[in-house]
């Protein structure tokens, strides 16, 4: 029996992922480089450790770059192109379906809270979720299992009770080694990524209303991880 949806964040709830590609794209055209969205999908739903993009952007120009003035235009586009965006379609009616069904809510993301609350708190979606677990309360992120688990400890319930919307590879990744049934919703951006891991994969939430999503889960059963 379900008990819980634990939604992803970034590219699941709010689109942050196709603005900040598109930022850096054209911070790489403005140099006359190339960003493939093959290079940048190494850091999509886990650490931004994972890639550095100054440093193949140097490597394409073959010379240092002034990497403070590219960190200010990156963050002013991306928060531009960020503000234009709203909640994904299909996350409002989610919400309200699980909350009249009396489920829990949360959220596990490999951002830091106050990127992820800070959204959530302008959305003004913060009272809906139960639980927010983020970069700050794990020592691994996605595709580690942590922040899933950690969700689930705060929530008391073991993974075979609860529902993972992800739309990431890295995330299905965790979500899956957590021990949860994971549905896959890819974004713009994502959707051209590979997705083999995931339980279930919808094209947006709109798909499939909740109430057809939980039979759905318990009529296929629990996959294990």
């Amino acid at each position: 029996m379900t008990r819980a949806l634990i939604f992803d964040f970034d590219g699941l709830i709010l689109d942050t992922e196709v603005p900040e590609f598109q930022a850096w794209q054209e911070i790489y055209q403005a140099h006359g480089c190339e960003l493939p969205l093959a290079t940048w999908a190494a850091c999509i739903g886990t650490s931004s450790e994972v890639f550095d993009p100054y440093a193949y952007l140097e490597a394409q120009l073959g010379r240092p770059v002034d990497r403070e003035a590219i960190r200010v235009t990156d963050r002013q586009r991306s928060a531009e192109l960020i503000g234009l965006q709203t909640v994904l379609p299909g996350v409002m009616d989610y919400i309200a379906d699980a909350r009249r069904l009396g489920l829990h809510l949360g959220v596990a993301s490999s951002s830091s809270r106050a990127w992820v609350s800070g959204h959530l708190t302008r959305l003004e979606l913060s009272a809906h979720f139960t639980c927010l677990k983020c970069a700050d309360d794990v020592q691994r992120v996605k595709p580690d299992p942590a922040v899933y688990q950690a969700v689930l400890e705060a929530l008391a319930l073991p993974a075979d009770q609860a529902i993972a919307l992800e739309d990431s590879p890295h995330g299905i990744a965790a979500a899956k080694r957590a021990g949860l049934f994971c549905v896959a919703v890819p974004n713009a951006l994502t959707r051209q990524l590979a997705f083999a891991q995931a339980d279930l994969r919808l094209s947006a939430l709109t798909d499939m209303p909740l109430a057809r999503l939980l039979l759905e889960v318990e009529r296929r059963g629990r996959v294990a991880p």
